[in-house]
């Protein structure tokens, strides 16, 4: 278990290592590492690595600008469908469960994240903009948010491991710090601050301003058929940035495991910028590695949970796990697929992701057919079903394959890069 300054040794760990940045913006190869004793005040301390970082993380604070707080969140976890399967044919047990959550689990976590502008103040990065991610001392957040800090370091240090293939859908950590308090500072590169969850309630709002003519206009039919041909392409462009960044992920032994319509930053919200759009996914503080052998280990606290779905859905091997593992973060982009496919298309209030999913997960036992059948009698998703009819119901195909209530059965994350829907060639 990793506890106070759990971020910087968690690098010293996995054979990486930052890099101290000294006021000449020189480099030297001494890594950092804080100690550990709970009993002592932490204290950086210098030891020699045998392997540094290749792409180098700036650790000096003195190197960054810290601007205006921006805002915080917390994290809640809502728990799959449980005892999907087992259920099926029992009618009684199954109406009980419509239109609640009595067989999921959901949690609200200790841990208050707060987000700050700034910048690199010196070196050859100097004046690049950051968002700073602070996670609270062990004394305020518990080993849970030390736990979570070094993870998501971490996770951000394996997949930038070689600069020649960096994937532009994954946010970009350039650096991080421990305060005297004991609060660990991880730098992103400043690339947006709108989320995927933002554009939705934006996009969301407009439409019921414009259907209501509160803009004391009313649409006309050509315009309106512009709008939303616009939309559909913006929302493609999103979800494939996104499987792609999820692919490469997989492909590097990396899980995310918090993936949703927040987890997603986006360099722009306009959708006649749609061509420029680089989604990139963050928020990795509950990655699991998942090579074959980490599988081994016993789980720590953030993995738990996954691994106790796998053991119940009857993934025991490591190869299991993994192929669980994978599924199960698939099944995860699938509900932001349904989100997105829906909210932009709706107006603000008609849907959110919690009916969503309890529409889907509880009300239709994941038949997606059965909840087309649904939305279509429901004149305010016609234009969400309309969406996912392109390429004669590409998108339904694709959604129902993602939910796959067999885990066994979901595709890979590559293998949804490349569908017929999201090559958007229909549109």
């Amino acid at each position: 278990m990793l506890v106070g300054g759990a971020v910087a040794d968690c690098l010293s760990k996995c054979g990486t290592s930052f890099v101290t940045r000294s006021s000449s913006s020189s480099f030297c190869g001494i890594g950092l590492r804080l100690n550990l004793n709970s009993n002592l005040p932490r204290t950086i301390t210098p030891h020699r690595v045998v392997k540094l970082c290749v792409a180098t993380l700036i650790t000096n604070s003195d190197s960054f600008e810290v601007g205006r707080l921006i805002g915080s969140y917390g994290f809640m976890n809502v728990t799959s469908y449980s005892g999907l399967q087992s259920r099926m044919g029992m009618d009684n047990a199954v109406s009980e469960d419509i239109g609640s959550f009595k067989v999921q689990d959901i949690g609200e976590g200790n841990v208050t994240i707060r987000l700050y502008e700034g910048r690199v103040a010196q070196g050859p990065l100097r004046g690049t903009r950051v968002i700073f991610k602070v996670y609270p001392g062990q004394q305020v957040g518990g080993v849970e948010a030390d736990m979570m800090a070094a993870n998501e370091l971490n996770a951000h240090a394996s997949l930038q491991s070689s600069p020649k293939d960096v994937c532009p859908h994954i946010q970009a950590l350039l650096g991080g710090f421990e305060t005297k308090t004991g609060e660990q500072w991880l730098a992103f590169r400043d690339n947006g601050k709108y989320s995927a969850a933002d554009y939705a309630t934006l996009t969301s709002e407009k439409m019921a301003k414009f259907i209501a003519g509160g803009e004391q206009r009313l649409w006309n039919p050509f315009e309106l058929d512009q709008t939303i041909k616009r939309r559909r392409y913006f929302v493609i462009r999103l979800l494939h940035g996104v499987m792609r960044g999820l692919s490469y992920m997989h492909d590097n032994d990396r899980l995310h495991q918090s993936l949703g319509p927040a987890s997603v930053v986006l360099n722009t919200v306009v959708e006649k910028d749609a061509l420029y759009l680089v989604p990139q996914l963050r928020d990795l503080a509950f990655s699991v590695d998942i090579r074959y052998s980490q599988l081994e280990d016993r789980p720590n606290i953030l993995s738990e949970g996954l691994w106790r779905r796998a053991s119940v859905a009857g993934a025991s091997s490591p190869l299991e796990k993994r192929a669980f593992g994978i599924a199960d973060d698939i099944y995860e982009a699938g509900l932001l697929f349904a989100y997105l496919a829906f909210v932009p298309f709706c107006q603000a209030g008609v849907m959110d992701s919690i009916s969503l999913r309890r529409l889907l997960e509880n009300t239709f036992q994941l038949d997606l057919q059965a909840a087309r059948e649904y939305c279509s009698a429901d004149d305010r998703l016609l234009k969400a079903v309309k969406f996912l009819d392109l390429g004669d119901g590409a998108g339904w195909e694709l959604l129902q394959a993602m939910l796959n209530r067999d885990y066994r059965g979901r595709p890979i994350a590559e293998a949804v890069v490349n569908h017929r829907f999201l090559s958007g060639t229909f549109l």
